[in-house]
């Protein structure tokens, strides 16, 4: 039987504000495999974060297989939307969320991993916003569709930039993208769709040009709908959750765990030779042409 080892690999993941997302799952399955986790966290959430940890309210969720628990080894403010510090601007700088932490630039956090922990193994990217979210393309304005590529898109491709350096030959690097990306999908809107479809086409162009520069793999995976609090912003989550589990190949809902899974195996040595692909964890719903529950298909 092959088992995924990741002991004395180090992982960082940017994203993580809670105990229900993706990012989540990913640190719980890279750490089952022995590897060793960093986080960044959004610098508004980062008190209300570190204080849910330390007062125990995450000690379920942090409960691992052999009866410890999730540990991190550091956890860093991060806003993925400024690369170096004189890019914040002034009222983000004096906002009280901002004003008392330092550090959280992509370079800055990047620069500290480094002197930290020397090199990382595993980068994956588990963060997207989009302030526009719930309005239609059409009525996107030009500042909310730039924010949204420039959180969920760009993000990746600066924090590669700047972590490639730090990173161990052979290392991973995964984000996370949806079907909207491909599809239409009404309500997900704010640029979110073409900040995914910008994410998946940097995927393949960031797998060669990190692939050739510090031989680092780069992937992502495609995951179906999950009920997180960043999710729910978009505001139909529960009917998008619904919908998969009438529509998809296998009709069950879809499992944080399941997409963790993946992204252990994509980070091992059993990928080794997996790069600029798209990996599907969605219970085959990205194969469906047609909902299966559509009244129009009803006999």
């Amino acid at each position: 039987m092959l088992n995924i080892n990741l002991k004395g690999k180090k992982a960082f993941i940017a994203g993580i504000g809670d105990d229900q997302g993706f990012g989540w799952a990913i640190a719980k399955v890279l750490a089952e495999a022995g590897a060793e986790i960093i986080v960044g966290t959004w610098t508004p959430i980062l008190k209300i974060f570190t204080q849910s940890l330390s007062s125990g309210k995450f000690d379920h969720s942090r409960q691992l297989s052999n009866g410890s628990k999730l540990e991190f080894l550091k956890v860093y403010p991060l806003d993925a939307s400024f690369d170096k510090p004189e890019d914040v601007p002034e009222e983000i700088k004096e906002n009280k969320r901002y004003k008392d932490v330092g550090g959280y630039t992509i370079s800055e956090v990047s620069e500290a991993i480094g002197k930290d922990f020397g090199k990382i193994d595993i980068f994956v990217h588990s963060l997207a916003n989009g302030p526009e979210v719930q309005k239609p393309l059409l009525e996107t304005s030009r500042k909310g569709y730039l924010a949204a590529l420039s959180s969920s898109s760009y993000s990746f491709v600066s924090l590669l930039a700047h972590l490639g350096p730090h990173m161990n030959s052979g290392g991973s690097a995964l984000s996370l993208t949806y079907i909207a990306s491909e599809k239409v999908i009404p309500g997900y809107g704010g640029g979110m769709s073409s900040a995914k479809a910008a994410l998946e086409s940097d995927t393949r162009t960031l797998a060669w040009e990190a692939g050739r520069k510090w031989n680092i793999r780069v992937n992502v995976i495609s995951a179906g709908p999950l009920g997180s609090r960043a999710a729910k912003a978009i505001g139909f989550i529960e009917k998008m959750i619904d919908y998969a589990k009438a529509n998809s190949p296998l009709a069950k809902e879809l499992n944080a765990g399941e997409v963790g899974n993946v992204a252990a195996f994509l980070a091992s040595p059993l990928a080794s030779a997996i790069t600029g692909t798209i990996i599907y964890v969605d219970n085959g719903m990205h194969s469906m042409g047609v909902a299966v529950d559509s009244p129009c298909l009803a006999k």
